[in-house]
C-alpha cells in the first residue's frame, strides 16, 4: 500500500515534524540522514529488547532490521530504539530475580516514554524474555497507536544422550547433583548442550505462553510467535509486520479494538488449553488494565475451568515450541479450538480481519499428535487452575498439566523467603507430605514476587515431586511442575493468610474443587492476626523499593498505574 496518502492531520508525529515552528526538530532528523520525504512520512517506532543478557534477546536487534526495511517498503519511516530486560533463566535462584516483574512495568514505562517523547505514530515491539512480552504488549495498549508485536522466536531444543531438553532439565539436573544421582561431569555434560541455539526457552514456559497469547489476542500476525528464532522465515514475518503496521495507521486499527473482553478469553483459553504458565494469569490482568478493562484472576479462572488441555508440550508433556510449529503452529491450535466453541470468533486482530476470518484457510494436520483436537483433549480441564479458599481470599493458581494427583493435604512448613526454602531442600531438612510455604515473596514484600523454579526444579531432581506441596505469594516459572501454587493473596506483606500460618498447620489443596484452605477458624486467624506486624524489605531505597510503594495485588495483575479507565487523555489522540 502507498501510505503516502495518509494524513498526518491527527498523528502524534505532527508535533514534531510539521510547520515552521517544528524547523529546529527536523534539523535533528536531518542530521540522522532522514530526507524530507522521510520526515513527511509516519514516523514508526520499532522497539525491541536487544541484548547480550541471554540468548532470548541476542538475535532481536537483527530482526528489527527486517521491520524497518518493511515499514520503509510501505512509505513509513522506522524509528528503532531498545529497551531493556531481565532475563529469568539467570536472574533465578538469586536476589537477581526481584528484578524481574519490576522489568515488565519499566519496559512498559521505557516504551511509552520514547514513544511520547518522540511522537511517533505507530509501534513495532520485539520482545524475547519472559517480562519483555507483557510490557511490550502492555505499552502498546497503554499508547493505543497502531501496533503489532513480534515475538523472538523459541530456542531450539537441547540434545542429551539421544533425548531433548531443555533448561528445565538443567535445573533439576542440580537437584540430581545435590543427592548424588548425577557427578560434576555428567552436570557439565547437560549445561553446555541443553541451549543450542539463539531463541527464549523451547517449552511452554512464560515465553512461549504469552507468544501464544500474542496471537490469540489478535496482536501478531497468524505463525509469526511460532517459527523458531534461528529459522530464517522470521525475516518474512518481520518484513510483513513491518508492512502491515502501515496499513493499520491507514485503517485506524488500534490496540483497545483489538484488546476486548473477548479477546483477553481468547488468551485466557490457549493459556489453559497448552498447558502454559502460570504467570500469565498474572501478566492478561495487567494487559486488560492498560486498556481499562477490569479482568482479573478470578476472570482468568473461570476461563481455565472450561478449557480442554490439548497440547502436548513440555514442561507436563512430551513436545517443545519447535515441534507444535512444525505441526502446524498456533493457528492449528486456535482452529481446533475455535471449531469446537470455545473461541470468540469476531475479534479484530492485526491483520484486519477476523480470528474467524484469519482461520478460514487453516487445515487439521491428522499426521501429528503435539496438539489434540479439543473435542478428543487430554483432559477435559484446563491444564491451569484458580484456587481460593481461607488461605488465599484473593485466589491462587496451580499448573495441573501432566499431574495424577489434583489434592494433596499436609503440615506446613513455613519459610520467610527462598532462600531459607532452598536450603532446607539442599540439606533435605524437609519431609514427604509436607506443604512447604514460601511467604513474603509477593509482590510488595519481595519486593518483586520472584520465581521459585530453583527450589522446584531442586525437589524434582531429588525425586520428591511428587511427595510434597509448596505454595507461595511469590510466583512459580513456567519450567515448574507438580503441586506448586503460587499468586496467594493477599500477600503476607499486607497481612495475608499466608503469612499467619505457623509450622504443623494443615493445609489442604484441591485442585479438583478450586480451593485451598488451612485448618484454622476465623477466629484463630483473627485472633493472629492482631499480633502480626509488617515486616520492613532489605530494599529502602532504588527501582524495586519504589516499585514497592505502588505495586498492587497479585489478583489484579500486580500493576503500578491506576490503568486506562483512568486516564484522561490517550497518547494517540494528542
Amino acid at each position: 500500500m502507498d501510505a503516502r496518502v495518509i494524513s498526518k492531520a491527527k498523528l502524534p508525529s505532527r508535533h514534531v515534524t510539521v510547520g515552521p515552528a517544528r524547523a529546529p526538530h527536523r534539523s535533528y532528523l536531518y542530521a540522522m540522514g532522514l530526507s524530507a520525504a522521510e520526515i513527511a512520512q509516519p514516523l514508526v517506532g520499532v522497539a525491541s529488547c536487544w541484548n547480550e543478557a541471554a540468548p532470548c534477546n541476542i538475535s532481536l536487534m537483527r530482526q528489527a532490521q527486517a521491520v524497518k526495511k518493511g515499514v520503509a517498503a510501505a512509505n513509513g519511516t522506522p524509528r528503532e530504539f531498545c529497551t531493556i530486560t531481565v532475563t529469568d533463566g539467570i536472574a533465578m535462584g538469586h536476589q537477581g530475580m526481584k528484578s524481574s516483574l519490576v522489568s515488565r512495568e519499566v519496559i512498559a514505562d521505557s516504551v511509552e516514554l520514547t514513544m511520547r517523547g518522540h511522537c511517533y505514530d505507530a509501534l513495532v515491539g520485539l520482545a524475547g524474555c519472559d517480562k519483555s512480552l507483557p510490557g511490550m504488549m502492555m505499552a502498546m495498549v497503554r499508547l493505543n497507536v497502531p501496533s503489532i508485536f513480534i515475538y523472538g522466536g523459541s530456542i531450539l531444543p537441547g540434545s542429551y544422550r539421544g533425548r531433548q531438553i531443555t533448561v528445565q532439565d538443567v535445573f533439576e539436573a542440580v537437584g540430581q547433583h545435590s543427592v548424588g544421582t548425577i557427578g560434576d561431569a555428567e552436570l557439565l555434560e547437560i549445561e553446555q548442550v541443553a541451549c543450542p541455539s539463539a531463541g527464549s526457552c523451547g517449552a511452554q514456559f512464560t515465553a512461549n505462553t504469552m507468544a501464544t497469547v500474542a496471537e490469540a489476542i489478535g496482536l501478531a500476525l497468524p505463525y509469526s510467535c511460532g517459527a523458531p528464532a534461528p529459522y530464517e522465515m522470521r525475516d518474512r514475518f518481520n518484513f510483513a509486520s513491518g508492512e502491515k503496521v502501515m496499513e493499520l495507521i491507514a485503517k485506524n486499527i488500534r490496540p483497545r479494538d483489538i484488546v476486548t473482553r473477548k479477546a483477553l478469553e481468547n488468551a485466557a483459553t490457549v493459556v489453559s488449553a497448552t498447558g502454559g504458565s502460570t504467570n500469565a494469569a498474572l501478566h492478561l490482568p495487567a494487559i486488560a488494565h492498560e486498556a481499562g478493562i477490569k479482568f482479573d484472576l478470578f476472570d482468568v479462572a473461570a476461563i481455565f475451568e472450561k478449557t480442554p488441555y490439548i497440547a502436548d508440550l513440555k514442561p507436563g508433556g512430551k513436545y517443545v515450541a519447535k515441534d507444535m510449529f512444525e505441526a502446524g503452529g498456533i493457528p492449528l491450535l486456535m482452529k481446533t479450538l475455535l471449531d469446537h466453541g470455545y473461541l470468540h470468533g469476531d475479534c479484530m486482530t492485526v491483520t484486519g480481519r477476523t480470528l474467524a476470518e484469519n482461520m478460514e484457510h487453516v487445515s487439521w494436520n491428522d499426521s501429528q499428535d503435539v496438539v489434540r483436537p479439543a473435542n478428543r483433549p487430554i483432559t477435559k480441564t484446563g491444564g491451569v487452575v484458580g484456587l481460593k479458599g481461607n488461605l488465599a481470599p484473593e485466589g491462587a493458581i496451580v499448573k495441573v498439566a501432566g499431574m495424577s494427583e489434583l489434592k494433596f493435604s499436609g503440615p506446613a512448613r513455613c519459610f520467610d523467603s527462598e532462600e531459607e526454602c532452598f536450603e532446607a531442600v539442599t540439606q533435605r531438612n524437609y519431609r514427604e507430605g509436607e506443604v512447604l510455604v514460601i511467604r513474603y515473596e509477593g509482590p510488595r514484600g519481595g519486593p518483586g514476587m520472584r520465581e521459585m523454579l530453583s527450589t522446584t526444579a531442586a525437589l524434582y531432581g531429588q525425586g520428591m515431586g511428587g511427595k510434597v506441596a509448596l505454595i507461595t505469594d511469590g510466583r512459580f516459572s513456567g519450567a515448574t511442575r507438580g503441586f506448586c501454587i503460587g499468586h496467594v493473596g493477599p500477600e503476607a506483606a499486607v497481612g495475608g493468610p499466608i503469612g499467619l500460618i505457623k509450622n504443623g498447620d494443615v493445609i489442604s489443596i484441591d485442585a479438583v474443587k478450586g480451593t485451598i484452605e488451612v485448618a484454622l477458624s476465623d477466629a484463630e486467624l483473627a485472633a493472629r492476626a492482631k499480633s502480626w506486624k509488617a515486616r520492613k524489605t532489605d530494599y529502602q531505597s532504588g527501582a524495586i523499593w519504589k516499585y514497592a510503594q505502588t505495586v498492587g495485588s497479585a489478583r489484579d495483575g500486580a500493576v503500578t498505574h491506576p490503568g486506562g479507565a483512568k486516564e484522561t487523555h490517550c497518547y494517540a489522540d494528542i
